[in-house]
């Protein structure tokens, strides 16, 4: 990964942070010769609820009165109806909201390189390819690689960073 790349990658690290979905944090940052143009962060869209995921399992097992540790995001772990179990359905991917927000203040993405701490899933592929990105520099993979696949196809130039 070339220096600029990994500077560009640690601006989308530090937009990570910035996450209000406590299912996946995600930073994402819009480029153009190595001057950044948009950035982007999963959440609740401008002025609505963060999003929720809280456990509501019972925290106590009846059989035994123990204590039930729970963790986040691990299958198996919780009711089916438990909200750490479900998909969210509020955050807005930190891929799409870099892209509209160079929409929303009229700035061409064409030609553009995305960062991104998370591999794009196939819907934020989908806008990377119709926004004119032409590479896509990620850290960590999605564990659906299908939006990935896409790019590939699209012929978009896809860098896997070095924590990948």
């Amino acid at each position: 990964m070339k220096n600029r790349d990994a500077v560009l990658m640690r601006v989308a690290d530090v937009y990570e942070n910035e996450s209000t979905c406590d299912r996946n944090h995600v930073g994402a940052v819009i480029a153009i010769e190595g001057r950044v143009i948009g950035t982007g962060y999963n959440g609740a869209p401008a002025g609505m609820p963060h999003c929720d995921h809280t456990c509501t399992c019972p925290k106590v097992n009846p059989a035994t009165g123990r204590r039930i540790v729970r963790m986040l995001n691990t299958p198996g772990q919780h009711d089916n109806d438990c909200p750490a179990e479900s998909a969210c359905r509020v955050a807005v991917h930190a891929e799409a909201n870099a892209i509209a927000f160079c929409a929303k203040h009229g700035l061409p993405t064409n030609g553009a390189t995305l960062y991104t701490t998370l591999s794009p899933c196939y819907p934020c592929a989908q806008l990377i390819i119709n926004a004119g990105v032409v590479r896509v520099v990620f850290d960590r993979g999605y564990r659906d690689v299908s939006g990935i696949h896409l790019l590939y196809d699209a012929g978009v130039s896809v860098v896997i960073g070095e924590n990948a």
